[in-house]
């Protein structure tokens, strides 16, 4: 089901992208690859800096229904362990402390990646919640259009949370992987972190919604069209390969608390200096930023990373 503008050209949203297995350490100058394989040794009990935090597991995902972790996901794991955004998503999230009181500390932030597939990304801000967040107390959870890639989430995280228990918060504060369409399981301006690795490949039209399909079912063994439409699921774009992420922008200021924040990623065909122009453009102290990009072409297309949130009256006196 590739679409035919996809023809003789490679990206890293592509079913057929070449397989980066197992557990990995990845670094900020790795140029988005994997590069030292770790062994399937004890639990990690010391704690890592950012830019050395060890990649979850995905060796147990049916790649051949769910994305993959590619280029795109290894660029969000970078940016979102970047000193920057920890020092950002710190200072907006931690503060807890052994002296603090209950009535001191900061409410839980809600961490939510949408579009999860394999897991890897949502598991690593779990794993890490202490070094990326400056507080272990976080609730996190996915939302995906596909069965299989919630029920492989719910494994990545929980493995990665037992791997890194020095870091990772509380294996109860996973509140579990929804079958959904976007930000639709979410109640309005509930969540303070949400990440997107959208279906950016431009491409003739979006993928018809088939429930048939979208609910995994251990007992029965999946078609060859089928495990086809659940990946274009996970690439096609649609016009500008916007019409998916036009729809989360859409939602953005619904479903973000006060304090919250969005990570989206985007490639050079998404236009990605008009997202970012729109999104100022709602009003009332949005911005929007490039925190991340690929710096070289990623298969076919230039990935980049942008922030949105909304600044607050420190942040728009101290800028």
């Amino acid at each position: 089901m590739q679409p035919s503008s996809l023809e003789g050209q490679t990206s890293s949203k592509h079913p057929s992208q070449s397989r980066v297995p197992g557990r990995y350490q990845r670094g900020l100058n790795s140029d988005l690859a994997c590069q030292t394989r770790l062994t399937e040794s004890e639990p990690n009990t010391t704690l890592p800096s950012p830019n050395m935090l060890p990649t979850p597991d995905t060796s147990h995902v049916p790649f051949e229904r769910v994305y993959e972790p590619a280029e795109d996901s290894y660029l969000l794991l970078d940016t979102l362990s970047a000193s920057s955004e920890t020092s950002f998503l710190t200072s907006r999230f931690g503060g807890e402390t052994s002296s603090s009181s209950s009535r001191s500390r900061p409410a839980a932030p809600l961490v939510v990646e949408i579009g999860t597939g394999s897991g890897v990304v949502i598991a690593f801000l779990a794993a890490h919640a202490a070094t990326l967040f400056g507080t272990p107390t976080v609730l996190t959870a996915g939302i995906d259009l596909n069965g299989h890639a919630c029920h492989a989430t719910t494994s990545t995280v929980r493995r990665a949370v037992a791997d890194n228990p020095s870091t990772a918060s509380p294996p109860s504060l996973w509140l579990g992987a929804s079958l959904g369409d976007l930000t639709t399981p979410l109640r309005p301006a509930s969540v303070d972190v949400l990440v997107f690795n959208p279906p950016y490949v431009p491409s003739p039209e979006l993928p018809a919604q088939s429930s048939a399909t979208l609910v995994a079912d251990a007992g029965r063994k999946t078609t060859f069209d089928e495990d086809s439409y659940l990946l274009s699921l996970s690439y096609a774009g649609g016009r500008d390969g916007m019409e998916t992420t036009d729809r989360l922008l859409e939602a953005l200021p619904g479903v973000l608390s006060a304090r919250g924040c969005a990570y989206i990623l985007l490639c050079a065909q998404n236009k990605p200096d008009e997202v970012k122009g729109r999104i100022e453009g709602f009003g009332g102290g949005w911005r929007a930023v490039t925190v991340g990009e690929s710096g070289k072409k990623a298969g076919w297309e230039k990935l980049q990373i942008i922030r949105v949130w909304r600044e607050t009256e420190t942040e728009e006196h101290s800028t």
